[in-house]
């Protein structure tokens, strides 16, 4: 499966959510539901974050619609010990690994989040909004894994306008090089921004670049979780067991804009989200529950209601959490602080009115 042309992505379900595909072994009930419930708090959480820049009272958000599967099933085969690095547009890879929906609002407050609220520690680095320096974090974590000898794997993710810059080039060499235990996964959604993908690249596919590395490399529906799922699991095995490392491409589509600073109307065809409306992945995956009698439309219901509650409860819980403040901007420089750290701190308390 590691090593197979990249002409057409692989699938499990097709757009109608029939099975097309070999189905991936020990899919019990409970998962698949978890996995449904988790891609449905992904986008109402996402949604509920651009409700709240809009209403000036969380920073620029980048919503995740439509990716939902790539996001939940490039973390479905991860294990505690192992580490996801990403940006905010795989939220829902975060959410999978245990991340809480209350430390990613408290981070769109414009805040690092607190361990109180971020829970048991998921092993998720912070979002990275600078694009590929993750992808460099992701080798620099697979790396010392091996190097102490850890049964740890790292999924590392980016974006298709990523795999543009150097960063990703020396990461996947650096991997490919040292049989690091890593997983890149690179979520192709079509856009760099407004910059359209053949305008990006002249391969046919992202995945071929693993060939010039020396790394094996996946193509996979990016819309379909049991095809995602069964292609990281893959790859997850074979770098938890000293294959080295696997680039997979997942080809899905953003349905909403890149960032709450962005209006994709002046750049996407509007013919070209109406076509992804179609492959939506919440809707392809209902399908496949309801037909496989797993849910029907009364658990759904309850699913979505639960799930909103206990996303507004989450996110409550974030905006009812104290400010930081201003001075523990300096607190995680130094072990000790530098005499001019120290006076800067101090500088900080008294323009804000800090009493010593």
């Amino acid at each position: 499966m590691l090593t197979k042309e990249f002409e057409t992505p692989f699938q499990i379900l097709n757009e109608d959510g029939q099975v097309v595909g070999p189905l991936p072994e020990n899919l019990s009930r409970g998962r698949l539901i978890e996995w449904y419930r988790t891609m449905w708090l992904t986008r109402l959480l996402s949604n509920k974050l651009v409700a709240l820049q809009r209403q000036g009272r969380a920073t620029t958000w980048i919503p995740s619609n439509g990716q939902e599967a790539a996001a939940v099933g490039l973390a479905t085969p991860l294990l505690d010990q192992d580490w996801l690095t990403g940006s905010p547009r795989e939220m829902g890879g975060y959410l999978q690994k245990g991340f809480s929906p209350a430390a990613i609002a408290y981070f769109c407050r414009g805040y690092p989040p607190p361990p109180e609220l971020v829970g048991k520690d998921p092993r998720c680095l912070p979002f990275t909004i600078v694009i590929g320096t993750q992808t460099l974090h992701s080798a620099g974590l697979a790396m010392a894994a091996k190097l102490k000898k850890e049964d740890s794997v790292v999924v590392g993710t980016c974006g298709d306008g990523a795999t543009s810059e150097g960063d990703f080039s020396e990461a996947l060499n650096f991997a490919g090089v040292f049989l690091a235990p890593l997983v890149m996964v690179v979520v192709n959604n079509g856009w760099a921004i407004s910059v359209p993908s053949y305008k990006q690249y002249a391969a046919k596919h992202l995945a071929q670049r693993g060939i010039g590395f020396g790394v094996p490399a996946r193509l996979v529906d990016g819309n379909d979780i049991l095809a995602v799922h069964a292609v990281m699991e893959e790859a997850v095995n074979n770098a938890r067991s000293g294959g080295g490392p696997t680039l997979v491409e997942a080809v899905t589509h953003r349905q909403a804009a890149h960032s709450t600073s962005d209006d994709p109307t002046r750049y996407c065809p509007p013919e070209n989200l109406t076509l992804w409306e179609t492959r939506d992945p919440l809707k392809r995956f209902r399908r496949f529950l309801y037909d496989g009698g797993y849910l029907d439309e009364k658990g759904d219901k309850d699913i979505t209601l639960e799930t909103e509650a206990y996303m507004n409860e989450q996110v409550q819980r974030a905006y009812d959490y104290p400010t930081p403040a201003p001075e523990n901007l300096f607190d995680n420089v130094f072990a000790e602080a530098t005499p001019r750290l120290a006076r800067q701190r101090e500088a900080v308390r008294e323009e804000a009115g800090v009493v010593k």
